[in-house]
This record gives structure tokens, sequence and C-alpha cells, in this order.
């Protein structure tokens, strides 16, 4: 039987001091989920998800709170908020979830660009990647990126994440069937401190790099 993962409440520290909070979303944040996504329709809309029949997405708030804790419940997909200092700044969903010989899982997320620059979703990923790990006992972390979306690969860059190749045409977005670059880790490529430890060296080898380029420069 999987382990009960559903509700969880899991918190961070930013490289810039700011407190990152992941948890399931709520009816409070309805004004908040609505106000965020017509504030960065422009920055969100080349990356999200259509239907290829042509038919819009026409959930209310509540179907959407529904159908989130249904998946949860039934521990195919766990859609956390993701919180900074207590404002919402946007989502990570972690789907797919299989068991059995496979015991992997594909992630994908979104976020305001007010909020862009901080490692937010870096650090968001790597502490949801390492629950799944850890209480949630899989072994495999996907995520599927558009060749184009430069700061969602730069998500991937800074995990360590493997490239694992093109996939023509993989996911319908922004009204067409589009190719998409496939990146993945496993736990038995991490140490004991995961996917948070992994990406706290990678940002502190970038700051070195940084560092010794602008003193030799």
């Amino acid at each position: 039987m999987a382990p009960r993962l559903w509700p969880v409440e899991l918190s961070a520290t930013l490289p810039d001091g700011g407190l990152l909070v992941l948890r399931a979303m709520t009816r409070r944040d309805k004004s908040d989920f609505f106000g965020l996504r017509a504030r960065n329709k422009g920055w969100l809309s080349p990356w999200e998800p259509t239907n290829p029949d042509g038919i819009p997405n026409t959930l209310t708030y509540g179907q959407l709170l529904r159908t989130q804790r249904e998946s949860a419940r039934d521990g195919r997909a766990f859609a956390f908020a993701v919180a900074v200092d207590g404002e919402f700044a946007g989502q990570l969903t972690i789907s797919n979830v299989e068991r059995g010989a496979f015991r992997s899982c594909t992630a994908g997320y979104w976020v305001g660009l007010e909020f862009a620059g901080r490692n937010l979703m870096p650090t968001a990923l790597a502490l949801a990647g390492d629950y799944m790990f850890g209480v949630g006992r899989l072994h495999r972390l996907e995520v599927n990126i558009r060749p184009e979306n430069l700061a969602s690969l730069a998500v991937a860059t800074k995990l360590g994440l493997r490239d694992e190749g093109l996939r023509r045409r993989y996911l319908h977005i922004d009204g067409a069937w589009r190719d998409h670059r496939s990146f993945a880790i496993t736990k038995d490529e991490l140490g004991e401190d995961g996917l948070q430890g992994r990406l706290r060296r990678n940002l502190a080898e970038r700051v070195r790099h940084t560092e010794a380029t602008t003193e030799f420069s």
C-alpha cells in the first residue's frame, strides 16, 4: 500500500532569506490565484497545456480543488500551492505517480513573473522531489520542458537534472503539439542531502564561478 502523503506542508529558506512554503491549495487562495494568473497571462500562456480538441478549460475554482483532492486521495497527483513569505506565488504539481516496478512521477510548475529570479522554483522542486523520494518512496522524477522555455531550462540546470533528449510533439501546449526536452533524476543518483543539497552546492558553485570571472575579467 502506498504511504499516506497528503495533506502536507513543506518549507525551506530561499537563497535570499525568504520563506518558501508548499501546501495544498484552499478556498482562501481563490482571489490570489486568479489575480496572479490574470497579471501574468502573457508570461504564462506560451507554456500552458491546451486541449487538442479545442475545448477550453471550464472548471470552476471549486471543481479544481475537488479534482486536486481526489487525485491526492488516490495517490495519482499532488498539487502544491507555492507561497513566499505568505504570498501566493504559483503552483507545483507532482503528477503521473506510478508505483510497482516503475516508482516514478512527473513535475510541472508555474510562477508569477514578479517572483522570478529568486531561485524559487528550483528550491520548490528540490523540496517536493526530496519529499517524494523520501516519504513517497519513489525512485525517479521527470520534468518535460519546451526548448524555448529558457527560465524553466534554468531550473533543470540548477538542480543538475539529467537531459534525456528531445521528445517530438510531446505535449499540446498553447494550441499546438510541441517538442519537449525531458530531464530526470533518480533517488540513487543523490546523496543523503538529496536534491536540496545538490541545489545548494550548484548555486554555490555558480557564485564562485561568477566571482572568479569578475576577478580576472
